[in-house]
C-alpha cells in the first residue's frame, strides 16, 4: 500500500493509497540535482558568470544610491544566503553606496517585522534600509510609462527613482505567467494595485497560452517584460531551489535573458507527464506558499491538468492566514454558483479589472469542472464552504468522501508539490 508524504504548513503528513485506486505520484525524478557544490558557491559562481550583462561589481560603482528588490512572506526565496552575499559583492566594489531593500508584495499584504526576520535573519532586518511595498499607497507610487493597449506603469517611488535598480527572485513555474522571477519582480513586485490589475486581466487569464511553464505568447508574461525594461531593472539574481528548499543553481545578469535560462533549467527539472485519474491530490509545497487559500491555487491548478472532469481534487493547505483576499473571497461568496462567476467575469474590460478578480476567475474555472475537498485543520471551515468547496480535517478523511462521491474504484494521483511542478 503506497504512502505518501505531503508537505503541510512546517511539517509534512502521511496518505495511504490502496494498491486498487493508486494511479501515480507525480514527482519530477530529477528534482534532488546534486551540484557538488554549496548553496553559497552556487550563488557566487552565477555572479562572477553573469548572463549578457556587465558583473554587479561594475554596474555599482559610481553609483550614489540603488535599491534591490526581494521577494515577501509568501515566496520560499533563501535570501539568507543570497542577501549576505549581494550586500557584500556591492559594498566591496562601492562601500558609499546607498542601498534600499525593497520588498516586492505584489497585490499582497504587507510583510511583517517577523516575517522580514524569518527571511533575511534579524542582522539585516536591523541594519538595512527595508522598505515595505504597498500597491494601493498613492502617494508612494509614480507613473513611468503608458502602453498603446490602455494601461499605465506605475511603479514604487523608491525603484523608479534610484540610480540602479537590481533584483533577488526565485523561479519556479507559475500558474498563468509560465514562472516566477525575473520581470516578475517588477511586475505585479513593486507596482500599483491598478497596473497588476490592468495585467492580471480576465482575457489575458483566459488565453490558453497564460499557462504554467509557458512563455510564448503568453500576455501576461509579455506585459511583465515590458514592465521590466520601462523600469530600467539593471540586474537579477534568480535561483532554483530542490524539493528542501536548498540552492540547485542560480542565473545572474540580463534581466530577459538569464530569466530565459533558468527556466528553461526548471522546465527540464519540473515537467512531470499526466497520469490522469479520478481523483488528484496535490499541495502547495508546505510553507510559506500554504498560508492561505488564495495561494493555493496554484497547487489546484497542477491538479487540474491532470484531473478528469467531474472528478475530484484533494488540496492539503494548511491556509492558516484564512482566504487571502478579501475581495477574492468575496468574488465567490457572493454568488451562488463556480459558473456564475465565470460567466460575470467574461464580460468585465481590462481597465474594470477588480482586486482579485484573476484569482476568483482560476479558482472558479477548477470548481466548474471539479470537486475541490480542502483539508486543513488551521482554517475556518465556513470560509472554504462559502466559496463553493468542501472541507475536511485530515486526508483520510477527504479521500473517503472522495471516494462516496465517485466510486470505491476511482484512481488517485498524488503530486506532493503541485507549485513547483509542471504538469504535461
Amino acid at each position: 500500500m503506497p504512502i505518501v508524504k505531503l508537505p503541510y504548513n512546517k511539517k509534512t503528513v502521511e496518505v495511504e493509497i490502496d494498491n486498487k485506486n493508486f494511479a501515480a505520484v507525480l514527482e519530477p525524478e530529477q528534482f534532488n540535482c546534486e551540484t557538488g557544490l554549496t548553496e553559497e558557491k552556487i550563488v557566487e559562481k552565477s555572479l562572477d558568470n553573469p548572463i549578457d550583462s556587465p558583473k554587479l561589481e561594475k554596474l555599482v560603482k559610481g553609483k550614489n544610491n540603488m535599491v534591490i528588490i526581494s521577494s515577501d512572506h509568501t515566496r520560499p526565496l533563501p535570501s539568507k544566503i543570497t542577501m549576505p552575499i549581494l550586500l557584500r559583492r556591492i559594498r566591496r566594489a562601492n562601500s558609499d553606496i546607498d542601498i534600499k531593500i525593497l520588498i516586492a508584495t505584489g497585490f499582497h499584504r504587507a510583510t511583517t517585522r517577523q516575517e522580514l526576520i524569518d527571511k533575511f535573519g534579524s542582522e539585516i532586518v536591523e541594519n538595512e534600509n527595508i522598505v515595505v511595498h504597498d500597491s494601493r499607497d498613492r502617494n508612494k507610487l509614480v507613473k513611468i510609462a503608458s502602453f498603446s493597449s490602455g494601461w499605465d506603469l506605475e511603479i514604487n517611488k523608491v525603484a523608479a527613482e534610484t540610480e540602479l535598480l537590481i533584483a533577488e527572485g526565485l523561479i519556479k513555474s507559475h500558474f498563468f505567467a509560465g514562472f516566477s522571477g525575473g520581470r516578475k519582480s517588477i511586475l505585479p513586485g513593486i507596482s500599483s494595485a491598478k497596473t497588476i490589475m490592468s495585467n492580471h486581466c480576465a482575457e489575458f487569464i483566459a488565453s490558453p497560452y497564460a499557462r504554467t511553464g509557458n512563455l510564448r505568447n503568453n500576455p501576461v508574461h509579455e506585459d511583465m517584460l515590458r514592465a521590466a525594461e520601462k523600469a530600467k531593472l539593471a540586474f537579477i539574481l534568480n535561483v532554483v531551489t530542490d524539493k528542501n528548499r536548498k540552492i540547485i543553481n542560480a542565473f545572474a545578469g540580463d534581466c530577459k535573458l538569464a530569466h530565459e535560462r533558468g527556466c528553461k533549467f526548471v522546465k527540464k527539472l519540473s515537467e512531470v507527464k499526466k497520469v490522469e485519474a479520478d481523483i488528484v491530490i496535490s499541495t502547495n509545497g508546505g510553507y510559506p506558499l500554504d498560508q492561505n487559500i488564495y495561494q493555493s491555487v496554484k497547487g489546484m491548478v497542477a491538479a487540474e491538468a491532470t484531473c478528469r472532469k467531474g472528478g475530484v481534487i484533494i488540496m492539503v493547505a494548511a491556509c492558516n492566514d484564512g482566504h487571502g483576499g478579501q475581495a477574492f473571497y468575496d468574488n465567490l461568496a457572493n454568488v451562488k454558483t463556480p459558473e456564475e462567476y465565470l460567466k460575470k467575469v467574461s464580460n468585465v474590460s481590462r481597465r474594470d479589472t477588480t482586486p482579485d478578480q484573476w484569482e476568483s476567475q482560476m479558482l472558479a474555472r477548477i470548481l466548474s469542472e471539479h470537486t475541490v475537498i480542502l483539508v486543513t485543520d488551521m482554517c475556518d471551515p465556513e470560509i472554504i464552504e462559502n466559496i463553493h468547496m468542501l472541507h475536511t480535517y485530515t486526508v483520510k478523511e477527504a479521500l473517503n468522501k472522495a471516494y462516496d462521491i465517485l466510486g470505491k474504484d476511482a484512481k488517485v494521483t498524488v503530486i506532493p508539490d503541485g507549485a513547483g511542478v509542471i504538469v504535461g
